[in-house]
């Protein structure tokens, strides 16, 4: 068996998360159990709610600990295994986690899912075709449920969860609006994600500035908004809101280091009637059959081609997540392991 390389956290953060906070393992890989796989992990996900599970708070998932692997999604190959169901060369994804390979129990429900590498690429598994893209079709589809015409607003535009939400709105022939950082990135999002404009919020240093900039781009006001950074970007948006709006709550980015996030008009919400929900893509299995199937066809057919920012090595993994938290990736931001 294989000597496998983890990242394990150390110790927790104190404020902004640091490169010192990991620390890279090597461990024997145990011998195969009957119903178990070996998996040899081409890449690996980051994503923004790692953060949240390096802190021991109360969330909605339990905190990393300490001196054990850092948890992630991964994709792979299977190269051996004690498991008629999931043959030698089968490739799959999974929550393999911060390593190089893994062992899984491929007899458990949802423990490992065969992929087809034919038309989708095996890395798009982690990005549009997975977590992030089920994330942006639960959020559009069953909160803010917008019909033809309806004018939409997504912060984070142009990474994983952004990108797919461009092309579920334009397939449903709404006005989609983008916010980003940089103007790299806003053209990208007009460019190659089919956003009809997209804002760059860098340009601005305060929300009502940057408020007058999104209102300019969204004439009839806002229908829909999906949220994934919170602070000065929600600040702006809320007030452009139209009665009765829908607003999914993904992520507070902003906060993720420990910083209060501060909301300036909370009366809004009552006096625009409007309807704001935060959500787990994880607490809602059910649609992600559907929603699986939509992110493929869009992928295959070349209408969502979203973007992937990729570091090389797994000794690269902290480095490029702290670089994610920042924005400094461009679309999704993956690890690659072979």
């Amino acid at each position: 068996m294989p000597v496998n390389r983890q990242i394990q956290l150390d110790n927790r953060p104190k404020g902004e998360a640091q490169a010192s906070n990991f620390v890279l393992v090597s461990s024997e890989t145990p011998a195969l159990k009957d119903g178990e796989v070996l998996v040899r992990h081409h890449f690996l996900s980051l994503d923004p709610y790692m953060r949240g599970r390096m802190n021991d708070a109360k969330s909605y998932a339990q905190p990393q600990a300490l001196g054990q692997t850092m948890g992630g999604g991964t994709v792979g190959e299977v190269v051996e295994s004690h498991n008629p169901q999931f043959p030698l060369g089968t490739q799959v994804v999974g929550m393999g986690g911060w390593q190089e390979y893994g062992v899984v129990n491929a007899t458990l429900p949802g423990a490992l899912r065969a992929v087809d590498t034919r038309h989708v690429p095996l890395s798009a598994y982690l990005g549009a075709v997975g977590m992030p893209g089920v994330t942006a079709y639960y959020g559009l589809v069953h909160i803010i449920a917008p019909k033809a015409g309806d004018t939409l607003v997504v912060s984070a535009a142009t990474g994983a969860v952004g990108s797919a939400f461009a092309a579920l709105s334009k397939a449903r022939a709404c006005r989609t609006v983008g916010i980003a950082g940089g103007p790299e990135k806003c053209k990208y999002a007009v460019d190659e994600l089919g956003f009809d404009a997209c804002i760059d919020y860098k340009l601005f240093s305060d929300a009502a500035s940057l408020s007058a900039a999104i209102a300019a781009a969204c004439p009839k006001g806002i229908d829909g908004y999906f949220e994934n950074v919170g602070g000065m970007v929600l600040n702006a948006v809320l007030p452009l809101v139209n009665p009765f709006g829908r607003i999914a709550v993904c992520g507070m980015i902003a906060g993720y280091n420990g910083v209060p996030i501060v909301l300036n008009q909370p009366a809004l919400i009552l006096m625009q009637r409007l309807k704001l929900e935060g959500f787990i893509v994880s607490e809602h299995m059910e649609v992600w059959p559907t929603a699986l199937a939509e992110l493929g066809g869009l992928v295959a057919s070349g209408k969502l081609r979203a973007r992937e920012s990729i570091a090389q090595g797994l000794e690269n993994a902290p480095e490029a997540f702290l670089g994610l938290l920042k924005g400094k990736n461009f679309g999704k931001q993956l690890v690659k392991l072979v």
